[in-house]
C-alpha cells in the first residue's frame, strides 16, 4: 500500500477517520488549520483534477487576489478556466468555463489566476450590478485594474459586458470596503454628490481625521460602520476621532447595512429632509432594483445559485440518501416529460 502524505490531496476513495472530501474522489487529510489556509489547500486539490494551464477566475480568483467580495452564499463553487480544446472536468462544486483565447495568467498567493478583466467579466455573468461595484472598487483600490485594459473588454460584445459597463460607470478607486462602496453606490441613486475618502482638517490645518464620504458643498460626513467599527481598539480609535471633531465644522452620520438594505426609504426620507427637496419614489424603486438582483437579497442569492447549480450540470448522489430538512442541494437540471397521447396526436389541452 502506497504511503500516503497528510498534506498532499489524495485522488480516489478514502474512507478513514482524518480525512475530508472536497469533491467526489478528492480528499484532503483533515488538519483544522484556519478557514483561509484551507481554501489554499481546497485550490491545490482541485488543481490535481484540473488540464495543465488551467486558472481559476471569477470570485474564486477575487479572493486570491484579496479583493472585496459582496455577501456570497455559504457554498460557493470553485471557479477556473482552461484554453483551448482541453478537456473541462466536471465535478460538483467545479465551474469550469473555457477560455475563446490565450489568457495571461499571473500567480496570486501560488495559484494561478486569470487577468483582472477576465475575472470581473466572467463574474458579470452571473453576479448583479451592485455585486459587481464592490469588486470593482477593491481592484481599483488594489491597483489591480487598468482602465484601458477594461475600455477594450467594455468594447468587445463578449457575453456579460452590459452588466460589467453598469458597474464600471459606477465604479470608484477610493473606496476601502464593500460597505463603503454601497453607501456610496445609494448616494449616486439618491442624486447626492459626495468625495469618498476625503482627509479633514481642522481651522489650523491640522489633520483630523478621513471620511468615508464628504457630500460635495457641506461639512457633512457620512460614514459606513460596519462590524469592524465595534471592535474594542477600532471603536476607542472612533471616540478619540469624533473627540478631535469638537469646535469644528463637521458633522458625522453614520449608517449601517440594515439602513441601507432593510429601511431605504427611511434614510432617504432623511436625507431629503435635510436636502429641503421633495421625496422621488423613483430613486428608492432604482435602489430596490439593485438590491434586489444582488446577493444582499434572496431572489438575486436564489438566481446565482440557480446559474452555479445549472453551470455544474449534475447531482452529487452521495449527498442525496438523508438530507438535512431544508438543506440545499445542486440539482439537475429537469428532463422533459414524455408527451401525453392526446398531445402524442397533435392536440393540446385546454387549461394547464
Amino acid at each position: 500500500m502506497p504511503t500516503i502524505r497528510h498534506d498532499e490531496p489524495i485522488r480516489g476513495q478514502v474512507r478513514l477517520v482524518g480525512y475530508r472530501r472536497v469533491s467526489h474522489g478528492l480528499y484532503l487529510a483533515d488538519r483544522g488549520l484556519a478557514e483561509e489556509d484551507e481554501f489554499l489547500r481546497d485550490l491545490r486539490a482541485w488543481q490535481t483534477v484540473l488540464p495543465d494551464g488551467a486558472v481559476f477566475s471569477h470570485v474564486t480568483a477575487a479572493r486570491l487576489r484579496g479583493w472585496a467580495t459582496p455577501a456570497l452564499p455559504e457554498q460557493v463553487p470553485v471557479f477556473a478556466a482552461v484554453e483551448g480544446d482541453r478537456c473541462v472536468p466536471r465535478r460538483l462544486g467545479l465551474v469550469c468555463s473555457r477560455l475563446i483565447r490565450a489568457s495571461a495568467p499571473e500567480q496570486r498567493r501560488g495559484l494561478p489566476v486569470d487577468s483582472t478583466c477576465e475575472i470581473l467579466l466572467r463574474a458579470a455573468r452571473d453576479l448583479g450590478t451592485l455585486d459587481l461595484v464592490i469588486m470593482i472598487d477593491s481592484a481599483l483600490a488594489c491597483g489591480d485594474l487598468d482602465p484601458r485594459a477594461m475600455s477594450e473588454i467594455l468594447a468587445s460584445g463578449r457575453p456579460g459586458v452590459r452588466m460589467l459597463r453598469g458597474a464600471w460607470e459606477l465604479s470608484s478607486a477610493r473606496c476601502e470596503s464593500a460597505g463603503e462602496s454601497m453607501l456610496r453606490v445609494f448616494h449616486e441613486v439618491m442624486g447626492i454628490a459626495v468625495q469618498p475618502q476625503v482627509t479633514l482638517h481642522d481651522t489650523h490645518g491640522r489633520v483630523i481625521g478621513r471620511a468615508d464620504l464628504l457630500v460635495t458643498g457641506t461639512h457633512v460626513v457620512h460614514e459606513y460602520d460596519g462590524a469592524g467599527h465595534r471592535d474594542q481598539a477600532q471603536h476607542r480609535a472612533d471616540l478619540r476621532r469624533e473627540r478631535a471633531w469638537v469646535g469644528t465644522p463637521y458633522q458625522r452620520r453614520g449608517f449601517v447595512l440594515d439602513d441601507l438594505l432593510n429601511h431605504p426609504g427611511v434614510v432617504m426620507h432623511e436625507l431629503d429632509r435635510w436636502l429641503g427637496r421633495p421625496h422621488d419614489l423613483r430613486r428608492l424603486q432604482r435602489w430596490r432594483r439593485l438590491v434586489d438582483n444582488s446577493l444582499y437579497r434572496e431572489p438575486g442569492r436564489q438566481r446565482v445559485l440557480n446559474r452555479w447549480r445549472r453551470a455544474m450540470g449534475f447531482d452529487d448522489w452521495g449527498r442525496t440518501a438523508s438530507p438535512a430538512a431544508g438543506s440545499p442541494r445542486f440539482v439537475t437540471k429537469p428532463q422533459p416529460r414524455p408527451p401525453r397521447a392526446d398531445e402524442r396526436r397533435g392536440f393540446l389541452p385546454h387549461g394547464p
